[in-house]
């Protein structure tokens, strides 16, 4: 069942101008990397889906994955939180984000341990630490792409295919937004007592602070996870969980072209799931979410986000494009999220990455 109004929900995710002038010719080329999906974390019904199964980029999502694989070997007690990891030079080589691990004819390869390494995944979407992860675990990258994949097949990710731990491109690296669900869910599930890892948004690593990626953590009420992802060719990628009053909902949204605007989709996801619970105790509220030619008046605070029926303001800087909710003064272009800090080696990629 969807939600009330869900044809006012389904998005075509454009670019938008620094002058509030919305582009007319990104939108289709965006829709084919859009997808979405809310699901209840806990009864498993779908609330919403818009292109759940086709086939997709994860970017680093991925890691959701590697991380998944991590847990279990440390439940098995193949690993400690204590356990280091040493770097192999074919990591340090990975492109950036990275956590800058290298390898020297003096002192050798840089070696984690595997609390630090779950840290900078979850945080910073470190591409070298996945590979660390991945040689540790699989013997090869490509061994343990191939374990991943089969595990993803038993928790039920039917059309996940994955080519590498981190989500950099690869042609064979496929996913759907059903799928990223599943695999969100499995994680809290099966690992409640690590799924609180999520929330974190830094960790200090060699006396520096490294801030996370996902925005919403600490914004949004009840937002406690779990990833963003970002490559050129899968667009800005987002799986996220909230919970209020006992309910649990998760969100994916991936093609988003900006992080501004899949952050601003998102967040209008979870209010709408949250709006749904509440006309379905009281059939009189939150009628304003399915209510044509209506914008949703996003306030975001530290803490709160409300929503009310009623016109934006000539000054807001939220409006609503062909359903979704966007924020109109973002730039056209978003920055790099974690790029090489000062001293790292090594050159930006092709494909930037979160």
């Amino acid at each position: 069942m969807n939600f009330a109004g869900a044809t006012f929900f389904r998005t075509v995710l454009g670019a938008f101008a620094v002058a509030l002038t919305v582009s007319i010719a990104s939108p289709a080329v965006a829709q084919d990397r859009y997808a979405a999906i809310v699901m209840d974390a806990r009864t498993n019904e779908v609330l919403l889906e818009d292109q759940a199964d086709e086939n997709r980029y994860p970017a680093s999502l991925t890691k959701m994955m590697t991380l998944y694989m991590l847990f279990e070997a440390i439940e098995r007690g193949d690993l400690s939180m204590s356990t280091r990891l040493t770097a192999s030079r074919n990591a340090t080589r990975q492109p950036p984000s990275r956590l800058g691990l290298r390898c020297t004819r003096r002192r050798g390869c840089d070696s984690l341990t595997v609390e630090q390494a779950i840290n900078a995944l979850v945080v910073q979407s470190a591409n070298d630490v996945a590979t660390v992860v991945a040689e540790r675990l699989g013997g090869t990258e490509a061994r343990f792409a191939a374990n991943m994949t089969a595990r993803a097949r038993e928790l039920g990710m039917t059309d996940t295919r994955f080519a590498n731990a981190s989500g950099l491109p690869d042609t064979r690296h496929r996913t759907t937004a059903r799928d990223m669900a599943v695999l969100a869910q499995a994680l809290w599930r099966d690992f409640p007592e690590r799924y609180e890892t999520f929330q974190r948004t830094s960790f200090t690593w060699r006396g520096r602070t490294i801030r996370g990626h996902n925005r919403l953590l600490g914004t949004v009420d009840g937002v406690d996870g779990i990833k963003t992802g970002y490559t050129r060719a899968s667009g800005f990628n987002l799986a996220t969980m909230a919970e209020r009053n006992g309910q649990r909902v998760i969100v994916v949204v991936l093609g988003g072209e900006t992080a501004a605007a899949r952050d601003a989709q998102v967040t209008y996801l979870v209010e709408g799931a949250y709006e749904e619970f509440a006309r379905r105790a009281d059939p009189n509220a939150a009628q304003y979410a399915s209510m044509p030619g209506r914008r949703l008046d996003v306030q975001l605070a530290p803490g709160a986000l409300q929503a009310a029926a009623r016109p934006l303001p000539p000054s807001s800087p939220y409006d609503v494009y062909q359903g979704m909710v966007v924020e109109t003064l973002a730039p056209v272009r978003a920055p790099i999220d974690g790029p090489i800090a000062q001293g790292d080696e090594g050159e930006l990629s092709t494909e930037e990455m979160d």
